[in-house]
């Protein structure tokens, strides 16, 4: 395949890419718990500083839920709070799964999302509860933004796990649904893909399945 031509590496994005997500399902979670409409000028589904904090592990679930708590009128329990914020989380195909397996026999490969705690833990579990084996043994290492402390695109998050894998950046290729997330991780050195709207993964890689 041209876009694997010199690589050794694979660093796929999570959400959109390998998992299945909706954020309007989060967003209309929240809604109905008495939260406004959160989508910003950065066209992103949810626009306070509450959630990129919580995004780059400055705060605790516990702050991040009392953050949350300060938005919206109505009293609201953790698990209601938990509950809305994990909705956009869909599922991890089968195909996908063996899609990865089947690239390990000949990459080395990476995950690295903008996430949090809660939805890591969500996404474990019923990853787990799906596939019956941790979702991390499919990765060489995992990268979630809440652990090292930088979101994507700044060019810190690419320089970060570029430093905690040890791999030559020219020797591989970062796979996202953001186009800025891809444009900054080749703005440090790697090489990049962009998986369009409509565009699946399976269907990039299909002679791997």
């Amino acid at each position: 395949m041209e876009i694997l031509s010199g690589v050794k590496n694979i660093i796929f994005d999570l959400g959109g890419v390998l998992l299945n997500i909706d954020p309007k399902k989060t967003i209309e979670a929240f809604n109905r718990l008495g939260m406004d409409q959160l989508i910003g000028d950065k066209g992103l589904s949810y626009d306070h500083d509450i959630f990129y904090l919580m995004e780059q592990g400055k705060v605790t679930p516990e702050e991040f839920r009392n953050g949350v708590r300060q938005l919206i009128s109505a009293e609201v329990t953790d698990d209601q709070i938990n509950a809305a914020w994990t909705a956009m989380l869909l599922d991890f195909p089968a195909n996908r799964v063996e899609l990865v397996k089947n690239l390990r026999n000949n990459y080395k490969i990476y995950l690295f999302s903008n996430t949090n705690s809660i939805h890591v833990a969500k996404y474990h579990a019923d990853f787990l509860e799906l596939h019956g084996f941790e979702v991390s043994s499919l990765f060489e290492i995992d990268f979630y933004s809440n652990e090292i402390g930088y979101r994507k695109p700044s060019p810190e998050s690419f320089q970060e796990i570029i430093r905690l894998s040890g791999i030559n950046p020219e020797e591989s290729i970062f796979i996202d649904d953001s186009l800025p997330n891809v444009e900054a991780a080749i703005g440090c050195g790697l090489k990049g893909y962009w998986l369009e709207p409509g565009q699946k993964i399976e269907e990039v890689f299909s002679n791997f399945l």
